[in-house]
């Protein structure tokens, strides 16, 4: 299966053997689905490195509003960018039972000198965030809610017996979290793309039959 339309192929996730040896140097905690690791704006000095299960980073507003940065499972990472000692810059959340390891900014300090392999890694990541980060507000600032909703489903499509189909099982309220938008305006697109043939959803699992118009 191949991605649509992807600018750029992100780091792979931790080895295993790396994944291993970082965890080591930090303490293994279990939490349930739907615990806050992070809270957005608090102070915190350590690494979560998600063994198992998946998490999302994401960002709210006073009034209820939240914004989906990314989705993130096993052997990939997430509060690194709060090392420097600044606040957390967006909260993160379980979607399933997860294991975390957590390692403060001392340990990891040691382990990047340890293993100088992965300082690439995370320089890799961050600049593959920074990236993504740019193509959200250049969407955001550019878009419409049609044309954000159409380049989240390519993105996120793979080829299956020669169509495109979304592997996430994204509800309305998902979809309109991750492009900026409400759920009755998703609900409205959807029902739309659906009646000129461009797209299915059953069992939220959207097929995309024919690339949607840039225009709607």
């Amino acid at each position: 299966m191949a991605r649509s339309e992807i600018p750029a192929d992100p780091p792979a996730p931790l080895a295993p053997e790396t994944l291993s040896a970082i965890a080591a140097a930090g303490v293994a905690r279990s939490y349930a689905k739907n615990t806050i690791l992070i809270n957005e704006g608090d102070v915190g000095d350590s690494l979560f490195i998600v063994i198992s299960g998946r998490v999302k980073v994401y960002s709210s507003n006073p009034a209820g509003r939240e914004v989906v940065i990314a989705f993130h499972g096993p052997g990939e990472y997430v509060g690194e960018m709060s090392l420097d000692g600044s606040p957390r810059s967006a909260s993160v959340m379980t979607l399933e039972p997860t294991t975390c390891a957590l390692v403060t900014r001392a340990s990891f300090r040691e382990f990047i000198l340890a293993h100088p392999e992965f300082a690439l890694h995370l320089i890799e990541k961050l600049i593959q965030r920074v990236r993504l980060t740019t193509e959200n507000v250049k969407s955001l600032a550019l878009s419409d809610v049609y044309g954000r909703l159409v380049k989240l489903l390519l993105a996120l499509a793979v080829e299956q017996d020669g169509k495109l189909v979304v592997p996430e099982k994204l509800t309305q309220q998902d979809i309109a979290e991750r492009v900026g938008a409400s759920r009755d305006m998703i609900s409205r697109l959807l029902k739309d793309l659906v009646a000129g043939g461009y797209l299915t959803v059953q069992d939220r699992t959207i097929t995309i039959f024919k690339k949607p118009p840039p225009g709607w």
